[in-house]
Parts: structure tokens; C-alpha cells; sequence
């Protein structure tokens, strides 16, 4: 199925949502650009919950106030919400009688190629996968074109083998399409795996938005960093500057980072990097001059086949994660003192959040 002109942008302008007293959507201004690729937001972009503020356009038209069923948007969900007593080509052409097309054999054929279930088209939901189901409850929203499908937690009833291979699935179908999809996920891992681009949301406000490998790379908050991956931090103060990099000091040791891998450039900091960012060995072993460190002592390891993974309780009683390639046969054990070390520009640094 080729990409149609009813492709647009969706822009969200100023979105409020309250409920009483709890405010889930909070001032939400987001544009998602056509053909890239939480649920109160999707139920209002999908009619079925009216904003108490704001506007949400489709293109540059004005739908905050329309019917759901005269939006050119089509959702997918969870549940699949497939018709059990309809085969898989009558589930999918449901959209088309809807609207009193007569000829949709050619369109559903395609559709049902599209998601590669063609040969299945006479067979009940009840006859198919989870992940089959689901390719169909896709090819159901799809036919109708809409300019946006949103996917609301698509894939949470899969298991993880399921999701993979859906994740894979879903990108290809929306690359051969070119409709926008706007994919609800608590999944980090699949958010990265999936999106053009990421919007991180936090108590009904984006505090980061932009493509996977930035937002890992470079988080702009503790929030962001904590929840796509995993993150080393500790809590310090800007001491100086050497050329580019700020210097910054916690618990008697010294870091560097590059200023512009910081939100801040003096005061408290909050200085970060990723486990996979770290390498480890024993006490007393050779560290690149130029490298941070951290001492410790290893409270547990991993072997999980491609990386060992290290708990290391830090000299000031924080427990770090250290994720190490096995590029040979030794592991350190619990017990060992050890040193972390890692290269300046894999740092970064955030604002001290605020205490709770």
C-alpha cells in the first residue's frame, strides 16, 4: 500500500487534561512529523476523551472539537479488539462496508499481503497467533488511510519473543505505508527500538523529545536517564573548567566532562554515563591517564553469555552497574577491589533534581 496525500503532521498545541483535582496531560505542545515513527494523550487525539484545554490539529485542521468516528485517525490496542465471529479478510474489510464500498476484495488482498497474512485470510482470529492477531487489528486500521494510527501499548499482551519479532514487523509496515504512527509504550527498549522519534513523558509533561540514540546519549534530566536504560550518577560540584571541559568534584575524587554534554556549568551537578560506557579491572591495574575512575569493590557478577555484569559498591556506598563485553575468560568475583574507569566524552552531566 503506497503513501497517500492524507498523510499529515499532527500537532498538539497547549493539551491540558484534568481529572478533578490530577492533572495527566499538563501544557502539552508536540508536533509529530507525517511518516515518523501516553494513553490519555492517544484518547484524545482519538476523540474519545475531550481535552479541558488546548487544541490538537491533524494537518492544519482543527479536530479537538470532532467527532471520533470523523477523524482521520485509526487506533490500534492492546486487546486487538478483533470481530471473533468474522474471518481475518471480513475483519478487515469492515472499515470499507462501513462506509458502503462495494469492491474490497483488491484493497483487503493488499492489505492482508502487506502484513503477510494473505494465506490466512478465511481463518477466525481464534485460529491465529497473538502476533498474527495483532498484524490484523493493523491491516483493519490501515485500510481505511487514516493520516495517523495510533498504537496504544500494541504489543504488551506478546511475550518477548513475539514483541521482537513484531517490533521488526511494525517498522517495516509503516516504512511501506508512510502513515505517522504514534506508539504509546512503557517499553524502553522498545521506544528505542522502534521510533524516529522519542517523547519522554513525566507526570503529563514531555522532559525530552528527539531521536533514541540522543536521548540515551545525552539525557537532559535524571528522569530521562533513569528511565531509557540504566545509569551511573553522583552528586558533585563544578570545581573549575579545562578548555572545554568542566571539572567537577564528589566524595575526594575528580571528574571531567565536556561543557557541552552539561546542563550545567557551575554550582551542584549531577554526573552520569551508562554501564555499557564503563570498563573494570582489578586494583592496582594500568587506567588511561586522561580516564575518570572510580574505586570499589564488586558485590556481584553476571555472566550473561555476551557481558558479564558488575554490582560495585562505590567508596561513598553507592552500588554501580558495569556492563563488561567478554572478550575473554576472566571475571572478577565479588570481594575483588576493583577500579571503573571510563573516557570523558561518554559522560554527562544533568541538574540536581529536586528533593521529593
Amino acid at each position: 500500500m503506497a503513501a497517500t496525500d492524507s498523510v499529515q503532521d499532527l500537532h498538539l498545541v497547549n493539551l491540558v487534561k484534568s481529572f478533578g483535582d490530577f492533572v495527566a496531560v499538563d501544557d502539552l505542545t508536540l508536533t509529530i512529523p507525517a511518516g515518523c515513527g501516553k494513553t490519555t494523550t492517544l484518547r484524545m487525539v482519538a476523540g474519545l476523551e475531550d481535552p479541558t484545554g488546548g487544541q490538537i490539529l491533524l494537518g492544519s485542521t482543527d479536530i479537538t472539537n470532532e467527532k471520533s468516528y470523523k477523524r482521520h485517525v485509526n487506533t490500534v490496542f492492546q486487546s486487538y479488539a478483533l470481530f471473533p465471529h468474522l474471518d481475518i479478510f471480513e475483519n478487515v474489510a469492515f472499515g470499507l462496508r462501513r462506509r458502503r464500498i462495494k469492491d474490497v476484495t483488491g484493497p483487503v488482498t493488499q492489505m492482508l499481503d502487506l502484513v503477510e497474512l494473505g494465506p490466512m485470510a478465511r481463518r477466525k482470529p481464534a485460529q491465529l497467533s497473538g502476533g498474527q492477531q495483532q498484524r490484523v487489528a493493523v491491516a483493519r486500521a490501515l485500510i481505511n488511510q487514516p493520516g495517523v494510527l495510533l498504537l496504544d501499548e500494541p504489543l504488551g499482551a506478546l511475550d518477548l519473543k513475539l514483541r521482537r519479532q513484531m517490533q521488526i514487523e511494525l517498522k517495516r509496515i509503516q516504512t511501506e505505508v508512510g502513515t505517522t504512527f504514534v506508539h504509546v509504550t512503557h517499553d524502553q527498549e522498545e521506544a528505542m527500538t522502534m521510533a524516529d522519534t522519542v517523547a519522554v513523558m513525566n507526570r503529563g509533561r514531555i522532559e525530552q523529545m528527539g531521536p533514541p540514540v540522543e536521548i540515551y546519549e545525552l539525557p537532559r534530566t535524571a528522569f530521562v536517564a533513569n528511565f531509557l536504560g540504566q545509569s551511573n550518577t553522583v552528586e558533585g560540584s563544578v570545581a573549575g573548567k579545562s578548555g572545554d571541559d568542566l571539572v567537577v568534584s564528589a566524595y575526594g575524587a575528580s571528574f571531567t566532562l565536556p561543557s557541552a554534554r552539561s546542563t550545567r556549568t557551575d554550582g551542584a551537578i549531577l554526573v552520569g554515563v551508562r554501564p555499557e560506557k564503563l570498563a573494570i579491572v582489578a586494583s592496582g591495574a594500568a587506567v588511561p591517564d586522561r580516564h575518570n575512575r572510580v574505586t570499589g569493590k564488586v558485590t556481584d557478577a553476571s555472566f550473561t553469555g555476551v557481558s558479564t555484569q558488575y554490582l560495585v559498591m562505590t567508596s561513598w556506598g553507592d552500588e554501580w552497574m558495569v556492563f563488561e563485553q567478554n572478550r575473554s575468560a576472566d571475571i572478577l568475583r565479588p570481594g575483588d577491589e576493583v577500579i571503573v574507569h571510563w573516557a570523558p566524552e561518554h559522560t554527562f552531566g544533568l541538574d540536581v533534581p529536586a528533593a521529593a
